[in-house]
């Protein structure tokens, strides 16, 4: 089977060929896979365990696009003289560099190249890039044991706010803290990260599982930008009292397919293989608070019409993630008071992208959070997070709060990553559904915050109801009338005499009340009135067990 990825726009703006101004970097697009040394039938040659047993358990196929790029064909490539740089497996392409124009006159020539894309290395201008140009980080004061606006049981210092906000608490609560998942961050580098001791309990447990640079292959994360430490953070920071992160026990890899330097479309490239690593690796989230629009060459900038879901080389590439079953989650941008171009950039444009769009504390959009809809309609960002004077770190021992929708992202996907350790059987579109109904703009999204700010308690139970009952086939219980106000019936459906737990649970996550009776199929109805008089108004959870079965239904008390 041929694989061919067509480059919508950037291969009919790109200069083909003949007449290069050396040096620079350049897309080699391939025409198939023949021939390939790799196997669908053995994936562990080219895939991890993880990123196996991932796709086992969302009943994912692999396929012909998850072979590696043909070795022969890098081959060829390189003894034509480039300097080969990152392979894209899902494209079927490899970047390159030369400062030789002929170069690129040899290799357009081999019979299994189809095309090649000019992508100009512009001179590095040492200017904030525009996607980050809203992003701020001010000083906080020293905390000392901070138990600011805290409702659970961690002292999460400074980044109570943002971990309350969304209820997060409820899962760290119930032990759900990322352990056992992996998280791939995708950023332009993290300064600072080696030393800063909100991250000694991650390099302590070894919990930083590798790291790789997409722009200098082989080069150093640590160097050039402390970006991704502030934004690593929020998610991994284990420092009670100072700040706990949304994600403070899961697996990182720190991947850095961003230039700070310069803003050129091959970082859309390195996008697209980062993401690949990630999935090889077995990551189940990632976070990339990254975003495209314009670039230093004008002639490769993004247009509106270009927010299409389907045009952009990296949101191409995060729907194919998505599609091999990780949650990505990226920042929506911050572009929302830029009067020309207001929009989300890519790849937050993506059908299967988390994009987050930036509150403060109180819950109020920040104006500089990128707005919807994409091109064709859909509601954009997805949910939304603290961004605006959201508590990060930064540095090599400073916090501070910073302003930005690249840390309203790692707050929901280091939260999301707890969501996915709850739940590890649960679907990427599962995942996403979960937290758009739980938000408090369910009801009526729009586009400034889309399904507006999740409620990771709520999101809990969601799922639960999903796991919890059976897809086909009758149910264990039912209950009626619902909604209600101050009478509630349980019919339960047993097949002989059953010792039945019922639990009434809060969407914070609060056990409200837990029973225990003895029912039969001839006496099968359990009353709760007295129990739900007690209840305010609102929606609760009632989880029923017997022995080797469980099911858990949504009640309403008006």
């Amino acid at each position: 089977m041929k694989i061919i990825s067509t480059l919508v726009v950037l291969l009919a703006l790109g200069t083909m060929l003949t007449g290069q101004v050396a040096p620079d970097k350049y897309y080699i697009q391939f025409t198939d896979k023949n021939n390939s040394p790799y196997s669908i039938n053995q994936p562990e040659e080219f895939l991890s365990q993880r990123a196996i047993d991932r796709r086992e358990k969302y009943g994912i196929v692999i396929t012909e696009e998850d072979l590696p790029v043909n070795p022969a064909y890098l081959q060829g490539v390189s003894e034509a003289g480039a300097q080969l740089l990152n392979p894209t497996k899902w494209m079927n392409g490899v970047t390159v560099f030369t400062e030789d124009s002929t170069v690129i006159e040899l290799i357009g020539a081999l019979p299994y190249v189809q095309n090649v894309v000019k992508l100009p290395e512009p001179i590095p201008t040492g200017i904030d890039k525009a996607y980050f140009a809203n992003e701020t980080i001010a000083m906080a004061e020293k905390l000392e044991n901070n138990n600011l606006k805290n409702t659970g049981t961690y002292n999460y210092g400074g980044a109570g706010p943002q971990i309350n906000q969304i209820n997060g608490t409820v899962l760290h609560d119930m032990g759900y803290q990322g352990q056992g998942v992996v998280i791939a961050v995708l950023d332009g580098g993290f300064s600072g990260t080696e030393q800063h001791p909100f991250f000694d309990s991650l390099w302590m447990n070894n919990r930083v599982l590798g790291t790789k640079d997409f722009v200098h292959p082989g080069g150093n994360v640590f160097t050039e930008s402390g970006h991704g430490n502030s934004v690593l953070s929020t998610m991994a920071a284990y420092s009670p009292g100072q700040m706990i992160g949304t994600a403070p026990q899961a697996g990182y890899w720190l991947l850095r397919p961003e230039d700070v330097q310069s803003e050129n479309v091959i970082e859309e490239y390195n996008w697209v293989s980062a993401a690949e690593f990630a999935d090889s690796v077995g990551a189940d989230v990632i976070n990339s608070s990254l975003g495209y629009i314009d670039f230093d060459n004008p002639q490769f900038n993004h247009t509106y019409q270009d927010m299409n879901g389907a045009t952009n080389v990296s949101t191409r590439g995060a729907d194919r993630a998505a599609e091999k079953g990780i949650v990505v989650v990226n920042s929506a941008g911050n572009s929302g008071n830029a009067p020309d171009f207001p929009y989300i950039g890519a790849p937050a444009d993506g059908f299967n992208v988390l994009s987050i769009g930036a509150v403060d504390p109180d819950g109020i959009r920040a104006s500089f959070s990128s707005i919807g809809p994409t091109y064709d309609g859909r509601h954009k960002p997805t949910i939304a997070a603290t961004g605006q004077n959201t508590f990060v770190a930064y540095g090599m021992s400073d916090a501070g709060f910073g302003n930005g929708t690249s840390f309203s992202s790692p707050v929901i996907a280091g939260m999301t990553a707890c969501l996915v350790q709850a739940y590890p059987e649960m679907t990427v579109l599962e995942v996403h559904n979960a937290l758009k109904q739980s938000a408090n703009q369910a009801l009526n999204p729009d586009d400034l915050l889309g399904w507006g700010i999740p409620d990771y308690g709520v999101a809990y139970w969601l799922l639960l109801e999903i796991a919890g009952n059976p897809a086909n086939g009758k149910t264990l219980v039912e209950a009626f009338p619902n909604p209600f106000r101050d009478e509630l019936n349980l019919k339960l459906n047993l097949d002989s005499i059953e010792l039945v737990v019922v639990e009434l649970i809060s969407t914070s996550g609060k056990l409200v009340y837990s029973g225990k009776y003895t029912r039969s199929r001839a006496d099968r109805i359990i009353n709760l009135d007295r129990v739900v008089n007690l209840l305010n108004s609102g929606v609760f959870y009632v989880r029923v067990v017997i022995p080797e079965k469980t099911e858990v239904i949504k009640i309403i008390k008006q």
